[in-house]
């Protein structure tokens, strides 16, 4: 049974079986949003700080600029949903119908779903952090899918998927009668 959610932001919706796909998110990208609306937002809180503390013997060294907190605390804020969007939605998931790469942005417009069927073959390119899916065994066309994105730790395990998935593929299907 699906629990709805309050819908306070946007949120990935529940699926049927979870235990199906695997997915990926920004979490990497995600985390380096979050740090600098991190510094944006102490950025405008000395902002505040000189524009409003003094001492008694000299007045706030920027008295009557605590409006420019404005800008970095809106700079911090729209940082901050943008961190909070790359940790939550995924950017690729393996799925048995194939393999689906969300775009940061209007994923529900430009998202590709490249079916099993298309692709011949997978590579992961460890020291460039690349996904490398080809459509042809001449390596003449395909996607290269940039993994920067995810977070060190995930990688690892995206090379784990895409080895046992390489295998899997290679397998000649038996069928027993």
């Amino acid at each position: 049974m699906l629990v709805p959610v309050p819908r306070f932001m946007a949120a990935p919706t529940s699926i049927a079986s979870p235990e199906k796909e695997v997915r990926f998110t920004r979490a990497a990208q995600g985390r380096m949003w979050l740090v600098l609306a991190a510094l944006h937002g102490a950025m405008a809180l000395g902002v505040i700080v000189l524009a409003t503390q003094g001492t008694e013997f000299e007045a706030p060294r920027l008295q009557g600029y605590a409006w420019t907190a404005a800008f970095p605390l809106l700079a911090a804020w729209a940082m901050f949903r943008l961190g909070v969007r790359c940790v939550r939605h995924a950017y690729l998931i393996f799925t048995p119908l194939g393999l689906e790469i969300f775009p940061l942005f209007r994923p529900e417009k430009s998202m590709q779903l490249l079916l099993w069927s298309e692709i011949h073959s997978l590579e992961y390119d460890g020291p460039n952090t690349r996904l490398l899916i080809h459509y042809t065994a001449e390596k003449s066309a395909g996607v290269i899918v940039s993994l920067s994105p995810i977070v060190p730790a995930q990688r690892e395990l995206l090379r784990v998927l895409v080895d046992s998935i390489t295998q899997l593929r290679k397998e000649p299907v038996s069928t027993s009668s």
